[in-house]
């Protein structure tokens, strides 16, 4: 059995926002750059970011399952 500890919960959480804050802002910027037509645009970003978003963190989640960080288990205490 494994134990998740905070740690492991707040940098995922810090690493994720970081990934979508930057994705809002490069697909904003594509959007919003010289075009008077925000409302169209803002739905554009809306939709957009709600696919490309979920599929970012799917493979953000996975690739955390591949690290350790602030994952302990219960047979490593039987080594010490």
């Amino acid at each position: 059995m494994s134990a998740v500890s905070h740690k492991r919960h707040v940098a995922k959480t810090i690493t994720w926002r970081i990934i979508a804050s930057i994705t809002t802002f490069i697909l904003a910027w594509f959007f919003f750059r010289d075009d008077p037509l925000v409302a169209e645009k803002a739905t554009g970003v809306a939709i957009a970011e709600t696919f490309i978003k979920m599929a970012l963190y799917y493979f953000h989640e996975r690739a955390w399952y591949s690290f350790d960080f602030g994952v302990t288990r219960d047979d490593d205490d039987d080594k010490k």
